[in-house]
C-alpha cells in the first residue's frame, strides 16, 4: 500500500503524536509506554513551545500549502490555476523532486510563491537514524536553495511527521515549523474534485493553513489532476467563505 493512503497525519517529538488536521496529540504505545493509541491530549502551550504551527502567523486569512512537489504535469497546472485566481501558496519542495526538476523550482518562485523545504527524500523520519536525518535536510536545502537562490525558512517533515533530531535541526536554523490546520486528502486514490473542495475548504476558519499536494510521485497515481480540478472549486469556496489568501 502506497504509504500516502495509509498515514496517520501527524508529528512525533519523543513520545508525542503531534499533529493532524487538528494537531490533535497523542501518546504512542511502545515509544512512551501508553496502553492506548489515544492517550492525553498534548496541551497548545507545549505545542507552542515545541515551536510547531499550523496557522498563519497574523492568525488572518488562510494559507494555501502544496506538498511533495515540484512535478513537471502537477506543478504547471497548479500554478496556472493559482495565477487565474491571484493567489500566492507556498511550496514544500522536496529535493530530489527538484534535482528532477530543476526549472520549477524558480518558476514557482516566479511567480510570486514561497519555497520551503519537506524533505530530500520523501521519508519516515522515526524510521531514520539522526545523521540520516540531518543529511536528508542538508542535502534538501543545497538543492533547493541552489536551484531557487531563495533561503529557506520554513520546514514540514513529509507525512507531518517530526522527531526530536528534525526539531533541533529546524530550531538551529530558525525555521518556523508549519503543519496544517485542514487537508484535502487528494492522495488518495478515490479522491475527486468535489471531496478534495469539500475537505480542504469546508468549515476552513480565519488563520487556518491548508494542505494539497502537487505531484503524485508518492501518492496514488494521477492523484495531481484531480488536485487541479479542485483548485478552482477551493479557491471559490474559500473566497464565499470571506477568507483572503496569504503567505503564512
Amino acid at each position: 500500500m502506497n504509504a500516502h493512503h495509509s498515514r496517520s497525519k501527524g508529528a512525533i517529538f519523543g513520545g508525542a503524536l503531534v499533529g493532524g488536521a487538528a494537531l490533535s496529540a497523542y501518546l504512542l504505545p511502545g515509544l512512551a509506554g501508553a496502553s492506548s493509541a489515544r492517550g492525553a491530549p498534548l496541551l497548545p502551550p507545549l505545542r507552542r513551545a515545541l515551536g510547531i504551527e499550523d496557522r498563519t502567523a497574523s492568525g488572518r486569512g488562510y494559507a494555501l500549502t502544496f506538498d511533495d512537489g515540484p512535478h513537471p504535469q502537477g506543478t504547471p497546472a497548479v500554478l496556472e490555476v493559482l495565477a487565474a485566481a491571484r493567489v500566492h501558496a507556498t511550496f514544500f519542495l522536496v529535493g530530489e523532486q527538484v534535482r528532477r526538476n530543476p526549472a520549477l523550482a524558480r518558476e514557482i518562485l516566479d511567480g510570486g510563491h514561497l519555497l520551503a523545504l519537506h524533505c530530500d527524500r520523501h521519508r519516515n523520519l522515526l524510521r531514520l537514524t539522526p545523521q540520516q536525518v540531518r543529511e536528508d535536510i542538508a542535502r534538501a536545502q543545497d538543492t533547493i536553495e541552489a536551484a531557487s537562490g531563495q533561503a529557506m525558512t520554513l520546514y514540514r517533515p513529509p507525512y507531518g511527521v517530526l522527531n526530536a533530531c528534525a526539531l533541533a535541526l529546524a530550531r538551529r536554523r530558525a525555521w518556523r515549523v508549519l503543519l496544517w490546520r485542514r487537508w484535502g486528502r487528494d492522495w488518495q486514490a478515490r479522491a475527486t474534485p468535489e471531496s478534495i473542495s469539500e475537505s480542504v475548504a469546508a468549515g476552513a476558519r480565519e488563520g487556518d493553513v491548508l494542505l494539497l499536494h502537487d505531484a503524485d510521485d508518492y501518492s496514488a497515481p494521477g492523484s495531481w489532476r484531480r488536485t487541479a480540478a479542485a483548485l478552482p472549486r477551493v479557491l471559490d469556496a474559500l473566497a464565499e467563505r470571506g477568507l483572503e489568501p496569504v503567505l503564512p
